[in-house]
């Protein structure tokens, strides 16, 4: 009883801090966190015992599987000397330098104990800093680096923690650590792919939706357990069967068990990420009580731990700055990866967010390792210091640095262009499948249809009047009312009970697919949302100054100068149609497009991207 009313309290906390936090615009970890840590004083709550088993085996596994599961292996696979540096490199370095550190404060703690610390505390937390980083709206190619060292680090860091604790125990050699790294990485990746082919080969051939979603829902816990069972990285197996099944969904047969399972993970993953929140501030309580007779003296032992939390603070960018420039002093690299601005890799040294797999991880320390409370507070004092400072600070450090994130106006002309192309193929097929039987009416509407679909993207590239909306969101405000109308009306004849249950269900789920389908046009109308200024038009929108820009002919190289003078990489290449300079888009570091508008008042440009021929009012804001 106690133990459901215990998970039916974090339940409730967690939905209402997630509910608050969104409506304060504050961190919703940071919140849970906060709101663990006074719930940890207040004296009707009971002291809660972090099992470090349920969160190594019962949480983590899930959790990365939920993240492997949306990151883009593409991505991953492009920036993956930027991710092997900081999950394996920096976690290896930071474990052996936070082990000096404490092993310099107190002499008293062997040096194997101070290691496993350094361990504990060397990588980031996989939620922490993604849902920080997602929020503030940091570039993308930062976000998959960030992304991909949180899927990786955890295991470089349980492996240098087993070694350590091996250390304690007796003596470890340098070849037990190579080969405990060797089949760690290669068991875990050889059983994350095996699982990923088994897995994916049997939801192919389920079409029970149900059965279908709680295949996905078992993958973490069928790669995590065989690779642990054979000394493996459990955690590796996780992710790569995460990253595996993650692409490959998309192609897989059955699309409401594609939606089901997204629907259910979102939910998973909801719950479990901000439960471990709210889980490590109610430790607080404990694990301060827990060293106040501690033979080292409390002052002693709170003094060194806000050095080790400095200390970890410091060693991050210590890392980060050479392992980002230097590999560039070799050519090959230069060419295949162009250099970030410092800016990227300054918020890539801020953003190292410890979680609960830090505190999780301390917890696995002998029971009878002298000093292990000390041990204890040190990871929470790092854990808490830097969801604290570099949480609340990183988005203050985006700003300031003037770092941008994704262009919204970008991603509505891509999403634009990619419907259009994906309607083009729709129509394409329907013109080599169709039968000379086929009604005329069904040909129509299968085309008016899939053309529809395609403007409403387009619709999005402008900016409409205060009080309009665009086509496709009138149509979804008019189709929802009357939905709404239809449901009730179900309703209405069910009270009278002339229908049978399964034929009333079935017709209010037919009305529940169709409403979700609408959700997003109308989420579009929402006034809280800024969008970046971008807007809303029709497509083939017009204004006085589109009408009045006449054309340049675009040049055969076109180039930015001001980036190649400045040095910086453009994303996309735009055009002036007032004088002809050809500027980088607003995803660019240098923003030169924009700038030139600014300098010169010249109203309108053109993308000179292969295949791109429209245009845009920097005035009036509107797509031509």
């Amino acid at each position: 009883m106690e133990i459901a009313l215990g998970l039916l309290v974090i339940v409730a906390v967690v939905c209402a801090g997630s509910a608050l936090g969104r409506k304060l615009n504050i961190s919703v970890p940071l919140l849970l966190v906060l709101a663990g840590i006074a719930g940890s004083f207040l004296p009707f709550i009971p002291e809660i015992e972090l099992n470090p088993e349920l969160v190594l085996i019962g949480l983590l596994p899930p959790l990365l599987y939920a993240a492997a599961f949306r990151t883009s292996l593409f991505d991953f696979r492009s920036n993956i000397r930027n991710i092997g540096l900081l999950s394996v490199g920096y976690v290896i370095f930071g474990t052996l330098a936070i082990g000096i550190v404490v092993s310099w404060l107190f002499p008293e703690i062997p040096l194997a104990a101070a290691i496993a610390l350094g361990a504990v505390v060397a990588p980031p937390d996989a939620v922490a800093a993604t849902s920080i980083a997602r929020k503030v709206g940091m570039p993308r190619r930062v976000v998959s680096i960030l992304e991909g060292e949180s899927l990786v680090n955890d295991a470089t860091a349980l492996v240098c923690l087993r070694a350590a604790i091996a250390a304690i125990a007796g003596s470890v050699s340098a070849m037990d650590i190579a080969g405990g790294f060797l089949v760690a990485a290669g068991g875990g990746l050889v059983v994350g792919l095996a699982v990923a082919f088994i897995l994916t080969a049997v939801r192919q051939r389920i079409r029970n939706v149900a059965i279908n979603t709680s295949t996905s829902l078992m993958a973490p816990f069928v790669a995590f357990l065989p690779a642990e069972a054979i000394h493996a990285s459990g955690v590796l197996a996780v992710v790569v069967t995460g990253l595996v099944m993650g692409t490959k969904a998309p192609s897989m047969p059955n699309g409401a068990a594609r939606q089901s399972a997204r629907s259910n993970w979102d939910t998973v993953q909801f719950l479990l990420e901000n439960s471990v929140f709210l889980l490590i501030g109610l430790q607080v309580r404990t694990i301060i009580e827990g060293v106040q007779d501690d033979s080292l003296g409390a002052g002693r032992v709170w003094l060194g731990c806000l050095i080790i939390l400095v200390a970890v603070l410091v060693l991050r960018p210590i890392w980060v700055f050479p392992a980002t420039y230097l590999p560039r002093l070799f050519p090959a690299v230069r060419r295949a990866d162009p250099e970030p601005s410092w800016q990227a890799a300054a918020i890539v040294s801020w953003a190292g967010m410890r979680g609960v797999v830090t505190l999780a991880a301390v917890l696995t320390l002998p029971a009878d390792l002298e000093h292990r409370n000390v041990l204890i507070l040190a990871a929470l004092v790092v854990v808490a210091g830097t969801l604290g400072l570099q949480g609340f600070t990183l988005p203050l450090l985006v700003r300031f640095l003037g770092v941008q994130g994704p262009d919204r106006r970008e991603d509505a002309l891509n999403q634009a262009s990619l419907m259009q192309l994906a309607t083009a193929a729709g129509v394409e097929r329907l013109q080599d499948i169709q039968l000379e039987t086929d009604p005329p009416e069904v040909m129509d509407m299968l085309r008016r249809r899939t053309q529809e679909r395609g403007l409403a993207a387009w619709e999005r590239l402008g900016r409409p009047t205060a009080d309009a909306a665009t086509p496709s969101q009138r149509y979804a405000q008019l189709r929802m009312a009357m939905l709404e109308a239809e449901r009730a009306k179900v309703l209405e004849l069910r009270r009278g009970g002339d229908f049978a249950h399964e034929v009333l269900t079935e017709v209010l789920e037919r009305l529940d697919v169709e409403e979700s389908m609408l959700d997003a046009s109308l989420d579009e109308l929402d006034p809280r949302d800024g969008g970046g200024g971008e807007g809303l038009s029709q497509p083939g929108g017009t204004c006085d100054h589109l009408v009045a820009a006449e054309g340049h002919d675009v040049p055969e190289n076109p180039a930015c100068l001001d980036c190649a003078q400045e040095g910086t990489d453009p994303v996309h290449l735009r055009m002036c149609l007032s004088c002809g300079n050809v500027g980088c888009c607003d995803s660019s570091v240098g923003l030169h497009a924009t700038r030139h508008f600014r300098e010169t008042g010249h109203p309108v440009m053109r993308s000179v991207e292969p295949g791109e021929e429209w245009r845009w009012c920097y005035i009036d804001d509107l797509l031509g």
